[in-house]
C-alpha cells in the first residue's frame, strides 16, 4: 500500500475499542512507509517496531475515550445554550463556520441519507487579564482585575458519520501526527549528514585544486608557496574533522538504525507530544471567569484543550459536536450580474 493509499482510508486504520494483530501490523507498515521505506532492509524491522506502535495505539485509545459526549450545535439554540454563546459571538457564526468545512460538506454529499454528522470543532483559546466591574453582595466594584476568555479561528476539519467513526478518524490522524514528529527529528539528522557530506565534497575539491595548482605553481612564480602550504594544511585539518563527524554519525546502515531508533523513541513516548485537559469554567455573558464565591450570573462551560508539542506545537480548545444536515448552508454560487459590473 502506497503512502497516498494510507491517507485515503484513515478510519479503517484505527479501532478505538480493541487492538488486534492486524491493526498493529497495518500501523507498523504505515509508520515505515511514511518515514522511510528503506527501513525494511534492517533485520526484523517490523518486529522491532511493533512494541512501540502498540504503545502508541494503547495511548491513543485511552485518549479518544476521554473525549466528551457529542453536543448539538445549531444557530437556533445559540441563545439558550451558554456554551454556544461562549464559543460564538453571534448565532450567524455557526452556519458560517460549518459552511467553510469542505470535509463536512463532502461527508453529507457522500451519504445522501445521512441526517446528522459528528465533528471536532477546534478553536483558538485565549485567556487574558482585564479590568472590569464585579458584583460583591449589593455593591458594584470598578477596576477589578478579572480573567476573560475568548474563542476564535473555528475549524471543523475532522468529521464522521457517528461518534465511533469520528474517534477512528481522530485516532488515525493522531498517529500520523506522531509519525510527523518522528519524521521531523529524523529530518534534522538527515540534514546534518547531508551538510557534512556536501562540506566534505567541497573541501576535497578545494584541496585537490590547491595540491595541483597551489604550491607547485606558486613556487614556479615565487612568493605564494608558504600561503598555499598553510591553506592546504588548514583544508586537510578541516577534512579530517569532517571525516570524524561523519564517522560519528555512521554509514548508511547506521543512519537507518538511527532513524529506526528515533521512530521507536517517538512511538514509545506519545505522551510527550499529545495531551488532553478538560476545562470547566464559570463564565458570565461577557466570557469573564466568575469565581465560585461571586453571586454574579454565570453558567458552567465545558470544553477540552488539546496540546500538541514537539516540532509542530499547537494548543487548541475543542468540543465534539453533532450537526444536522440542514445546518449546513447552501454553496453560494457566482452572482454574474454583480460580476459583470466589474468588467
Amino acid at each position: 500500500m502506497g503512502i497516498l493509499d494510507w491517507f485515503k482510508n484513515r478510519p479503517a486504520q484505527f479501532d478505538p475499542d480493541r487492538i488486534s494483530e492486524e491493526l498493529i501490523r497495518g500501523a507498523v507498515d504505515k509508520a515505515i512507509t511514511v518515514t522511510n521505506p528503506r527501513l525494511t532492509v534492517l533485520p526484523s524491522c517490523q518486529k522491532r517496531l511493533a512494541p512501540a506502535v502498540e504503545s502508541s495505539i494503547e495511548f491513543l485509545r485511552a485518549l479518544v475515550h476521554e473525549f466528551p459526549p457529542s453536543r448539538p450545535i445549531a444557530a437556533a439554540t445559540w441563545s439558550s445554550d451558554p456554551a454556544l454563546r461562549a464559543f460564538f459571538v453571534a448565532p450567524t457564526d455557526i452556519p458560517a463556520v460549518l459552511g467553510r468545512s469542505d470535509n463536512l460538506r463532502t461527508l453529507f454529499d457522500k451519504f445522501p441519507d445521512l441526517d446528522e454528522a459528528c465533528l471536532i470543532l477546534g478553536m483558538a483559546f485565549n485567556e487574558q487579564r482585564v479590568f472590569g466591574m464585579a458584583l460583591h453582595g449589593d455593591l458594584v466594584q470598578r477596576d477589578v482585575v478579572q480573567s476573560s476568555v475568548s474563542f476564535s479561528d473555528h475549524r471543523a476539519h475532522l468529521c464522521g458519520r457517528d461518534e465511533s467513526r469520528l474517534k477512528r478518524v481522530v485516532g488515525a490522524q493522531a498517529f500520523e501526527y506522531l509519525l510527523a514528529q518522528a519524521l521531523a527529528e529524523i529530518g534534522q539528522d538527515r540534514a546534518e549528514r547531508q551538510e557534512l557530506e556536501a562540506n566534505r565534497s567541497l573541501i576535497r575539491a578545494r584541496l585537490r585544486l590547491l595540491q595541483q595548482q597551489g604550491p607547485g605553481l606558486g613556487s614556479m612564480f615565487g612568493g605564494s608557496a608558504p600561503a598555499a602550504r598553510s591553506e592546504q594544511a588548514r583544508l586537510e585539518t578541516e577534512l579530517m574533522e569532517n571525516e570524524r563527524q561523519l564517522a560519528g554519525i555512521g554509514d548508511s546502515e547506521s543512519a537507518l538504525e538511527m532513524e529506526l531508533a528515533c521512530l521507536q523513541e517517538v512511538l514509545e513516548n506519545p505522551q510527550r507530544y499529545l495531551r488532553l485537559d478538560r476545562k470547566q469554567l464559570r463564565l458570565s455573558t461577557m466570557n469573564v471567569i466568575v469565581e465560585g464565591s461571586s453571586n454574579e450570573p454565570a453558567a458552567e462551560v465545558d470544553f477540552h484543550l488539546a496540546e500538541l508539542s514537539g516540532a509542530f506545537a499547537v494548543r487548541r480548545a475543542f468540543i465534539v459536536a453533532r450537526v444536522k444536515r440542514d445546518q449546513l448552508p447552501a454553496v453560494s454560487g457566482i452572482n454574474f450580474d454583480d460580476a459583470a459590473r466589474y468588467l
